[in-house]
């Protein structure tokens, strides 16, 4: 009896681990299998831009106007793809703001009066005019800075993935993923160097084309750093661990130059705010009694 037990508690035991081996076979897709899937849900992710197919079809009387301004403006496309604006119709939503900007001023000018509708239509179409240029070199400095935060932590993260025991090309990608939450904007630069060195882009190309891509002078030093390490056959761990530790201490040397930039910068608040507020409270009531007693012995004179 207990022979028998023991056949049927092993032969359900058997069939449940092949179903678990079948479902995990199943539920396993090959690389062409997700990129294929991912092509499908395209056009379902289609509608998150109609908002934008919109705004370029409202536009669209603007045509001849963008394609003036572009021409007048060969690196628009390049600055736009610093600040992180990389699809081609970001260009054309930039020259339109640029175009619409000062119709808007000029409307809102009309609600100044009659007296100064002239000039504040002067001053709000010229600031409506240059706000899409203010901005956007805004987002550049701000993706550069986030760009440049991140790359020191990147080199740890990679030189940890390096000593581990996976390749460059690998560690890459595992950092473009794990740092996606994080650092979206890094994320994004790894995974675009991960999808070239796959389409055969070499290494030292691939980091290039992301220093121009990014307009940062670190970028390029690691670019230079893989040459130099590919030439003399130098440990890429050990060079990345150096190129960290120089990163960071440059950050050091930063944060020490603005702390000791605090202090001139001090000097302004203090003299025009700060200090005019003491003399009030210090030298009030002193000049308060002091034209208490003149008034006094005025009066009694």
């Amino acid at each position: 009896m207990s022979v028998l037990f023991i056949a049927i508690f092993a032969g359900v035991a058997l069939l449940a681990v092949s179903a678990l081996l079948i479902l995990a076979v199943a539920g396993e897709q090959s690389p062409t299998e997700a990129r294929l899937a991912e092509l499908r849900s395209l056009p379902a992710t289609r509608s998150r831009y109609q908002v934008g197919d919109l705004v370029s079809l409202l536009t669209q009387p603007l045509a001849p106007f963008r394609d003036w301004l572009r021409s007048r403006d060969d690196e628009l496309a390049y600055r736009l793809g610093v600040a992180g604006f990389r699809k081609p119709e970001d260009v054309d939503t930039f020259l339109s703001a640029k175009l619409l900007a000062p119709v808007v001023g000029v409307l809102f000018a009309t609600f100044t009066g009659r007296d100064n509708m002239l000039l504040w239509s002067l001053l709000l179409g010229a600031a409506g005019f240059f706000a899409p240029d203010i901005f956007l070199i805004y987002a550049m400095n701000r993706r550069k800075a986030k760009l440049a935060l991140a790359l020191p932590d990147v080199m740890d993260l990679m030189v940890i993935c390096m000593e581990a025991g996976l390749g460059m090309d690998h560690a890459v990608l595992r950092i473009a993923k794990e740092m996606e939450l994080v650092y979206p904007e890094m994320s994004e630069e790894l995974m675009i160097i991960s999808r070239e060195q796959r389409a055969g882009k070499p290494r030292v190309d691939a980091w290039r084309s992301m220093a121009d891509r990014v307009d940062l002078e670190t970028v390029r030093q690691f670019a230079a750093m893989l040459i130099q390490t590919d030439r003399l056959g130098t440990p890429i761990a050990h060079a990345l661990g150096q190129f960290a530790d120089a990163l960071r201490t440059q950050r050091l040397m930063e944060a020490e130059e603005r702390a000791a930039k605090t202090t001139i910068k001090l000097i302004f608040p203090l003299v025009f705010f700060i200090f005019p507020a003491i003399f009030v409270v210090l030298l009030g009531p002193a000049a308060i009694a002091l034209i208490q007693t003149l008034a006094a012995r005025g009066v009694s004179s």
